[in-house]
């Protein structure tokens, strides 16, 4: 009977109610999110309540998780008074950072708007591998960027690359990808050489509509401002004042990397993009990305970028896959280590 009093002692203790003032109306419905879908979240994945009442958010549950919750709260308080808007991929990555103790690093992530996209909307690093992705290719000449499908490597690149040409630190934005057939057979799609190579490089198309609108785009073309080509194209050619991309640099052959990297010109920058998980090469065929980060691992004007599943910042099913995938790759490392 004293046992079992005692721990209902240590449990009433151990519930926690914490009020965190809210300034402005506006800032409680960001936090919230539509239908308070965000509150949800974190209710859920730190098994709390939360209740918005006179101005403030009252936060009831464990000691531990409440305290938790407050944090990812603050942080998430803190974007918004940065005129972020709040989302799932806030929330759950906000809550990744609280969990690993780093939730001060989300000030990092406010303010830098990279380029503007054609509808108006900012184009910013949304974690904060992102934001050191950014930063190295602003800085370095050569910037070799990988990691998983949905880290923003191509999208930030193109952003990167259009806000230099406004900028006029450019002439040209050049983006190329090795048309390597992953499973398919190129002689049996229709059309010339061009248009079976088109769906290769549809996502540099998808991302520079987006900074620049489809007429914006069709004259930067036709003026020979903007060129996008397979990477046999490059062969052979100086690009001087160009801002060059790499896309899907993993399929890349040893020799085609040391091609490319060699066509730099005077007032160049190259970005180098890829994901060495997903390799579609020929069977025992080395990757030049593999090769190329290890090669070039302490040159001096060259940056390498590792970008996790933590900076996905697609629908969360997307890191879910990515992690799945992974924890496969590792058991089955680890299996053939024994």
């Amino acid at each position: 009977m004293n046992r079992a009093r005692d721990a209902r002692i240590n449990r009433s203790e151990a519930v926690l109610e914490q009020r965190i003032s809210i300034e402005r109306l506006e800032q409680a419905v960001n936090i919230f999110g539509s239908f308070d879908e965000n509150i949800r979240l974190l209710e859920q994945e730190f098994n709390v309540t939360v209740v918005n009442r006179d101005g403030e958010l009252r936060v009831d549950g464990d000691a531990e998780d409440t305290m938790l919750a407050c944090k990812a709260i603050q942080a998430l308080l803190t974007l918004s008074s940065r005129g972020e808007a709040i989302g799932e991929q806030n929330v759950r990555y906000v809550i990744g950072l609280v969990r690993a103790g780093k939730e001060e690093q989300i000030t990092e992530l406010t303010g830098d708007v990279l380029c503007i996209s054609a509808k108006g909307r900012p184009v910013k690093p949304k974690t904060i591998g992102q934001k050191e992705y950014i930063k190295s290719v602003l800085k370095n000449t050569v910037t070799i960027g990988v990691g998983p499908a949905g880290t923003g490597k191509t999208y930030l690149a193109v952003a990167a690359a259009v806000q230099a040409f406004r900028d006029k630190q450019v002439n040209r934005i050049i983006l190329t990808r090795p048309a390597v057939e992953a499973g398919e057979r190129l002689g049996f799609l229709p059309g010339d050489l061009q248009s079976k190579v088109d769906p290769y490089l549809r996502p540099l198309y998808d991302a520079l509509f987006d900074m620049l609108g489809a007429e914006t785009y069709q004259k930067y073309l036709e003026r020979g401002n903007i060129e996008v080509a397979p990477l046999a194209y490059m062969r052979g050619r100086t690009l001087d004042d160009s801002f060059i991309i790499l896309d899907e640099a993993q399929n890349t052959s040893r020799e085609q990397m040391k091609m490319f990297l060699t066509r730099l010109g005077f007032g160049s920058k190259i970005v180098i993009t890829g994901d060495v998980t997903q390799i579609d090469l020929p069977d025992g065929k080395p990757s030049g990305l593999r090769e190329a980060m290890r090669v070039l691992k302490n040159v001096e004007g060259i940056g390498i970028c590792e970008l996790t599943n933590a900076d996905v910042v697609r629908h969360v099913m997307v890191q879910r896959i990515v992690e799945a995938y992974e924890r496969d790759a590792n058991r089955k490392n680890g299996k053939g280590t024994k």
